[in-house]
């Protein structure tokens, strides 16, 4: 399916019906667009179909003056969105389809631009588990709200890939060098630490979601939902920011790990262990991915770069093995390539970010119905 096919077959009918798209409704209610994801027995995992019809209704409803607001949430109370569906992009990988991988993540790229582009507030409910492709569909919004069940992450070096979806972006945005930590780590944030983070803006408990979904939906006003809000319980982060920004303020990865040796204490130690789990090739790049946001902020030059390493991801980086590992296998033993980071080429950090020329992450509509 493109993108052009799925706005077509988007539901244009009154306020009330839903979208035939398996994985996630939709409908108009009110001054609202409502976009519920609605896989809850695999966390919501988001696939091709999914971002494409989520696409098609943003650019539909960004035409319809009736919707003065979107709001996104999510089926179930254990995820909002845990990621994407790797599962299928690995067993495509293995049997030699690599264009599959490269045409999702190419068509999510340029829905997390669209949301973050959006004219018209979008307001994400990231009520439980947000991880990896759920970042891309809540981060970028207006109005990101946790709850007490939300645990944000960017897990991806434990897979072989990079925090993508413009999440080098949103790290990059981090308070100091807590970019390159969550990105290094994929530390498990609650609400409090993913505000902190710059992942999520306010707090709401989650037995309030249906309330302020409601009166978002009369109202069309964000502002309708503040007196909503609550203070969450007190994070982690923010207390071990003096030392994140000592530890991570290395030239490369392989500094970054030498300082956290240096240092030695229990917080220290736990890191670099947590670090050198993931891939080698993962976490260099993610570094390099981050500080280029911070330098260049534009979503559309942090999507292109991010796609240079997922173009060539299944065939000259690490996210089979670590998919297999994680989640075929579930051994939690990947083989990595190289197996220190240490020993890891710079070159090889390089050939992962090259140009792709013609293959470049474009966002041009034309280009997004080839």
């Amino acid at each position: 399916m493109t993108k052009g096919e799925a706005l077509a077959s988007f539901d244009r009918e009154p306020t009330g019906t839903e979208g035939p798209t398996p994985g996630v409704t939709f409908r108009r209610t009110g001054k609202a667009g409502r976009i519920r994801l609605n896989k809850p027995k695999s966390l919501n995992a988001l696939d091709h179909e999914m971002a494409l019809a989520i696409h098609a209704a943003l650019d539909e409803w960004a035409k319809d003056d009736a919707v003065k607001l979107v709001v996104i949430d999510a089926v179930g109370d254990k995820a909002f969105c845990a990621g994407g569906d790797i599962a299928a992009l690995y067993h495509a990988g293995r049997a030699g389809d690599y264009q599959s991988a490269r045409r999702f993540f190419a068509d999510e790229y340029r829905m997390n631009r669209a949301i973050a582009r959006y004219p018209k507030p979008y307001v994400a409910m990231m009520d439980g588990i947000v991880m990896g492709g759920g970042v891309g569909l809540s981060a970028h919004g207006d109005l990101r709200i946790v709850t007490e069940r939300s645990m944000v992450a960017m897990p991806e070096c434990g897979i072989g890939l990079i925090p993508d979806v413009g999440g080098t972006l949103v790290l990059a945005n981090a308070p100091g060098r807590l970019g390159e930590y969550l990105g290094l780590t994929g530390f498990r944030m609650k609400a409090a630490d993913a505000i902190l983070a710059g992942f999520a803006d306010r707090f709401l408990l989650s037995s309030k979601i249906a309330e302020a979904i409601a009166r978002l939906e009369e109202t069309g006003d964000p502002a309708a939902i503040a007196d909503l809000y609550e203070a969450p319980e007190g994070g982690e982060l923010d207390g071990r920011m003096e030392s994140i920004d000592r530890l991570f303020a290395g030239d490369d990865a392989a500094a970054i790990l030498t300082a956290l040796s240096v240092d030695g204490g229990e917080f220290a130690t736990k890191t670099a262990e947590t670090i050198r789990r993931g891939s080698p090739l993962s976490v260099a790049v993610t570094l390099e991915l981050v500080r280029a946001a911070r330098a260049d902020p534009a979503i559309e030059t942090s999507l292109a770069r991010e796609y240079r390493y997922t173009y060539r991801a299944q065939t000259q980086g690490d996210i089979l093995e670590g998919t297999r590992a994680a989640v075929i296998d579930k051994d939690r033993a990947p083989r990595w390539p190289v197996q220190r980071i240490e020993d890891l080429p710079r070159q090889k950090v390089e050939a992962m970010l090259a140009p792709l020329g013609k293959d470049e992450l474009t966002f041009d509509e034309k280009a997004e119905e080839v």
